[in-house]
């Protein structure tokens, strides 16, 4: 038996892997010393803030087809099973090794890549008629900060 997801499902975990993010990234700004790599990480946190809320609109915009539950859940278990992907499988918590800010690069492009493989799983599984297309807009968001931490890693190489 294999489960469908709506776009109204991924969009919420979308939401809790930005919320992760952010902290992720403020707990990292609060372990260096270096006032212009604090200030770089505290930009990050604020970005992925500034994503949940762009994902939270994009939920708000979904039409009711797109929210439809796809299984007969009573307990909210198909929350808990997404949930508890985002909160162990991307910027999950874990010791940072803050010894050199291009250690903390190096983990923040890993958990950018860990979402993006979850969201490209997660096309497989929310059909067409239940949003899978919006799902492309999470994508693009999170292969944009690995664009911007890329630049940022081969800088201070």
């Amino acid at each position: 038996m294999s489960l469908d997801f709506n776009a109204d499902e991924v969009f919420e975990i979308a939401e809790q892997i930005e919320r992760n993010g952010a902290k992720f990234y403020r707990s990292a700004s609060e372990r260096v010393d270096d006032e212009n790599s604090k200030k770089f990480l505290i930009e990050l946190a604020e970005m992925e803030d500034e994503h949940e809320k762009t994902f939270k609109t994009l939920r708000s915009e979904l039409t009711t087809n797109e929210k439809i539950m796809t299984t007969f859940d009573p307990e909210g278990d198909t929350e808990k099973y997404l949930r508890a992907l985002a909160d162990t499988r991307v910027f999950y918590e874990k010791e940072i090794n803050t010894s050199s800010m291009e250690e903390i690069l190096k983990t923040a492009i890993t958990a950018e890549k860990d979402s993006i493989v979850f969201y490209l799983g997660m096309k497989d599984v929310v059909p067409v008629n239940l949003g899978k297309e919006k799902l492309d807009r999470i994508i693009k968001e999170e292969m944009n900060h690995i664009s911007i931490l890329s630049k940022k890693l081969l800088s201070i190489k």
